[in-house]
C-alpha cells in the first residue's frame, strides 16, 4: 500500500514521455495505484524493475505524485516551518515541495504571518483527503496512555516557552514540561530538538522532564565538565558552595544543586580543593 506523506520504496514499472510510473507489483498487480515520477526527478541511469525510494504527496490537482525532493516534515510528524504567504484560505508554508502546505485558519493556534516560523503537525484531513498542517499541536498529543517511564531517555521537541518553563513534545506522542529553573541554555527556541529524561510522572499523568541525567548518573559528566573548565581557566574557578546560582549557571550551565554534587565528587576524589575564593585544580 502506497502511503501519502511518507517515503515509499517502489518498483519502476514503465518509462513514458511524462516520466516513470512506479508501483508495487506484489500488492497492486493490476497497477491501479501506479504513481508518476515526473521527468525532472527521473535518475540519469535506471532500468525497468529497479527500486526507487521516493516521497509521495499530492500535486496541484490533488493527485498522488512521487518526487525525489526531501520534505521538511512527514505525515504524522512535527516540524518548524516558515510561512511563504497568507491568503483568504489560510497560511501556506514551505515544506520542501513545489506546492506549499496549507494551514487553514481554523488550525492556527494564533494568526500566522508571512516570513515567520511555526511548529506544526502534518496530517491527512479526512474530510478533504488532503495533506494539511496545524499549529494546534496539543490535539495530536495525549498523556492518557503513557509509553514512557521515570528515568527514561527520550526525544524532545520544544513546542513553546512560557514563564513557567519549556513545554516539550515527548517522542512525538506526549506533552511534558521542563521547569524554568532547570534550564541553563538561553539559546533554546521553539522547534529545537534535543534529548531529555523523564523526571517525574504525576498522578494525573503530567510529565516533568529534565535535560540532564537524573541522580548519581548526573554527577560524573558534570564533574568532568567542571574539570574541563578548570583546565581551561588555569586551574581556578571563582565559584564555590556559597556562589549565587546565577553565577554558576552563567559559567557552567548547570544548577547549584548539580554543581555542589559535582564538586563534592571531585573533592572526595582529591581532584580539587575548595577555598573561600573558589575551587582549585589539584596538581597531578
Amino acid at each position: 500500500m502506497i502511503e501519502i506523506g511518507k517515503y515509499n520504496t517502489l518498483t519502476i514499472l514503465r518509462d513514458t514521455k511524462v516520466g516513470l510510473f512506479l508501483g508495487n507489483e506484489t500488492e497492486d498487480p493490476e497497477g491501479i495505484h501506479d504513481i508518476l515520477l515526473p521527468n525532472k526527478y527521473v535518475p540519469n541511469q535506471f532500468e525497468i524493475g529497479d527500486e526507487l525510494t521516493v516521497f509521495v504527496y499530492l500535486d496541484h490537482e490533488e493527485r498522488p505524485v512521487a518526487t525525489t525532493l526531501e520534505p521538511y516534515i512527514l505525515l504524522n510528524e512535527f516540524a518548524l516551518l516558515r510561512v511563504n504567504y497568507v491568503n483568504q484560505v489560510g497560511a501556506f508554508m514551505d515544506w520542501g515541495m513545489e506546492k506549499d502546505i496549507l494551514v487553514p485558519f481554523k488550525e492556527q493556534a494564533r494568526p500566522m504571518e508571512k516570513g515567520k516560523r511555526y511548529l506544526v503537525y502534518l496530517y491527512m484531513d479526512e474530510k478533504t483527503n488532503r495533506l494539511v498542517a496545524s499549529s494546534k499541536t496539543n490535539q495530536f498529543l495525549s498523556n492518557d496512555h503513557l509509553t514512557v517511564e521515570k528515568g527514561e531517555e527520550v526525544d524532545l521537541i520544544v513546542s513553546h516557552i512560557t514563564e513557567i518553563g519549556i513545554n516539550v513534545i515527548i517522542n512525538e506522542q506526549h506533552k511534558g514540561l521542563v521547569y524554568k529553573d532547570e534550564v541553563y541554555d538561553d539559546a533554546i527556541r521553539t522547534g529545537d530538538r534535543m534529548r531529555g529524561y523523564i523526571k517525574t510522572i504525576r498522578p494525573d499523568n503530567k510529565i516533568d522532564v529534565s535535560l540532564q541525567k537524573l541522580g548519581y548518573e548526573n554527577i560524573e559528566p558534570n564533574a568532568q565538565k567542571i574539570l574541563d573548565e578548570l583546565k581551561a581557566s588555569r586551574g581556578f574557578l571563582r565559584l564555590n558552595d556559597n556562589s549565587h546560582p546565577e553565577d554558576i549557571k552563567t559559567v557552567l550551565k548547570m544548577s547549584k544543586k548539580t554543581f555542589k554534587k559535582a564538586i563534592g565528587s571531585l573533592y572526595k576524589d582529591q581532584l580539587i580543593t575548595i577555598k573561600d575564593d573558589g575551587i582549585y585544580l589539584v596538581s597531578q
